[in-house]
């Protein structure tokens, strides 16, 4: 029996080796991904926009308003200086008021405009007080007006300054309201030059 054993055992191992397995299916790689490289963007410059062109009305020549003074005259001055070339000032003052700075303003324009332009500012007081005493403060109204063109870009050597004290009233009337008018710094043009 041993012998059969060891027969059977040896034929199994024959069998055994006797086939063959069968072949692992061989494994093949993948196949890479390969990414096309992204796009460049084009640059492209920008078209610029067509000019614009403004049509602008034409240009009617009319003939110059009788009512309103020549341009560049003493009249005009005044007219532009708001109907008078006169600032106005409080009682015993002589700082500029805001309606002084504006008039002065409009005056300074004007000046600028027509450079041939020079003025003689002149103070003036009230009729109350000394002679001195008015003289005095006319000057420094004369001097406020003055350093108020010259701030707006009018040069010194274009104006000169005279005080009339109580001298040279525009209204005689005794009381607040001529008192009032009287107070003031009078812009007097001058065409051409400083006299």
């Amino acid at each position: 029996m041993k012998h059969y054993l060891m027969g059977g055992a040896a034929l199994l191992s024959l069998s055994a080796c006797a086939t063959k397995p069968d072949p692992v299916p061989e494994m093949t790689a993948p196949a890479p991904v390969v990414q096309a490289p992204a796009p460049v963007p084009e640059i492209v410059e920008p078209t610029p926009p067509p000019p614009v062109v403004q049509q602008l009305p034409p240009v009617v020549q009319s003939a110059p308003d009788p009512n309103l003074p020549t341009p560049g005259s003493i009249e005009d001055f005044a007219y532009q200086s708001g109907g008078e070339p006169r600032v106005f000032f409080g009682y015993d003052q002589f700082d500029l008021s805001p309606e002084a700075r504006d008039v002065l303003r409009r005056q300074a324009n004007w000046m600028q405009i027509y450079p041939d332009s020079t003025a003689v500012i002149e103070g003036h007081a009230d009729e109350r007080g000394t002679r001195e005493y008015n003289l005095a403060l006319g000057a420094r109204r004369a001097d406020s007006v003055q350093a108020f063109l010259i701030s707006q870009g009018i040069s010194p050597n274009r104006l000169r300054t005279i005080s009339y004290g109580k001298e040279r009233p525009i209204d005689g009337r005794p009381s607040e309201t001529g008192w009032a008018r009287n107070r003031n710094g009078y812009t007097n043009l001058r065409l051409g030059g400083v006299s």
